[in-house]
């Protein structure tokens, strides 16, 4: 038996049961493939994050050049921007659960059932694992956690390409958070989803270029992004000489919220930790992980306590009240950027980038209190061109629900 199970072995599933190894806890893992197992995507973060966590050694670039392009205009965004060195920090979770002698096991989470005051997984081949607690890792598509359907699922997409090229698809030195500019694009192309390039130059004649989708519904396909990034980079006379690596990404940035009364947790997209209006959620891995681990360890120090009432004290630390209701206001804004058509967006980003830095950082990493988010969505509200503000006035009479939750909470 396990004081918890971890089910899922991505970045999610393994930063946990680190966290939870670290914490003196006998903790099992289930997955498909092991721990070890590659991680394909690319993970971008800002380095001020990482500081905060003392965890600047997992970098494997770092930009102080980071612009955002919009239409006749480039914000300098006077914030270091890194790239996480994946290889390096998956080898420092690991050598953690090592230590902390954390069993993983090959399968499948088929089934869970409530024995006693204790959680029971069934696994694909029938064996069964007892537990103490839970958690589910396993993605935007997870194996146990129970939410509400939404058929209106919202998804970023992206299509990119790690390579060599005829020239530098940006300037050298230089990170590119967003490029909205669709010079490139013919006026019918225009009225379509605006999409955006993210790039970086990672060194030695090496770029990243990937045509991203902030937010539609339905997702934008593959097709279109990839063409739509190389539409971009023929406009500029840039030709791909050498693809090393690529990158598609496709996750859902609205799932609802999980039942948070379930005797198991999740962690990561399965507990709905993607930033509605950003994508981000890599940092708050780093943040909250740790915190969820810690809730998770004192409440088991209760000898008497049920697998059901250590998920409510977990739930309780990864989603408190206040986060609630901040990510209601993070849905409302995202039902705002997928209104806008593509000069809207434009003017939209530029004054948002143009917010103070710790307003806008503060927004896109989840790190403001409800105020201070109020205080910055009003600032944007402020500066935004008329077009931007009808946009998000209208948004309060078809999305006002989204705002009146983060009030009656």
């Amino acid at each position: 038996m396990f004081d918890v199970l971890v089910i899922g072995a991505g970045p999610a599933g393994l930063s946990l049961a680190a966290a939870l190894g670290q914490q003196g806890l006998a903790v099992g893992g289930l997955s498909p493939a092991g721990p070890a197992t590659p991680w394909q995507n690319t993970y971008g973060i800002w380095v001020d994050e990482l500081e905060d966590l003392g965890l600047t050694q997992f970098l494997s670039h770092r930009w102080k050049d980071c612009v955002v392009h919009v239409r006749h205009k480039t914000l300098p965004l006077c914030r270091d921007y890194g790239l996480l060195a994946k290889e390096q920090l998956q080898a420092h979770w690991l050598a953690q659960v090592e230590t902390s002698q954390v069993k993983w096991q090959p399968g499948t989470a088929d089934r869970i059932d409530q024995v006693g005051s204790y959680s029971q997984v069934t696994t694909g081949n029938g064996e069964q694992l007892l537990a103490r607690l839970v958690v589910d890792a396993t993605g935007h598509r997870p194996a146990l956690i129970r939410r509400s359907p939404n058929p209106h699922l919202a998804f970023q997409a992206a299509y990119g390409i790690i390579g060599r090229f005829s020239k530098p698809p940006i300037a050298p030195e230089q990170m590119v958070l967003m490029d909205y500019r669709d010079d490139h694009l013919s006026p019918a192309e225009q009225h379509h989803p605006p999409t955006f390039l993210y790039a970086m130059d990672l060194g030695d004649e090496v770029y990243f270029v990937e045509e991203t989708s902030l937010a539609h519904h339905p997702a934008l396909s593959m097709e279109i992004l990839k063409q739509r990034l190389y539409q971009r980079l023929n406009h500029s006379g840039v030709e791909v000489a050498e693809i090393h690596h690529v990158e598609q990404c496709l996750f859902p940035m609205n799932l609802p919220l999980p039942d948070l009364s379930q005797p198991v947790v999740g962690f990561g997209s399965a507990a709905s930790m993607v930033h509605p209006a950003s994508g981000y959620m890599f940092g708050a891995l780093l943040r909250r992980g740790p915190v969820l681990a810690q809730a998770i360890a004192q409440s088991l120090d209760t000898a008497s306590i049920t697998s059901a009432e250590v998920a409510e004290v977990a739930w309780q630390a990864l989603w408190p009240k206040a986060r609630l209701r901040k990510h209601y206001l993070y849905l409302f804004g995202l039902e705002n950027l997928m209104a806008f058509d593509s000069t809207q967006l434009n003017r939209f980003f530029e004054a948002f980038f143009q917010l103070e830095t710790d307003d806008w950082a503060g927004f896109l990493a989840d790190a403001l209190s409800l105020p201070e988010l109020i205080q910055a969505m009003l600032g944007l509200f402020s500066r935004a061109s008329n077009d931007v503000r009808w946009g998000l006035m209208r948004s309060v009479a078809s999305h006002g629900a989204l705002l009146q939750r983060s009030f009656t909470l």
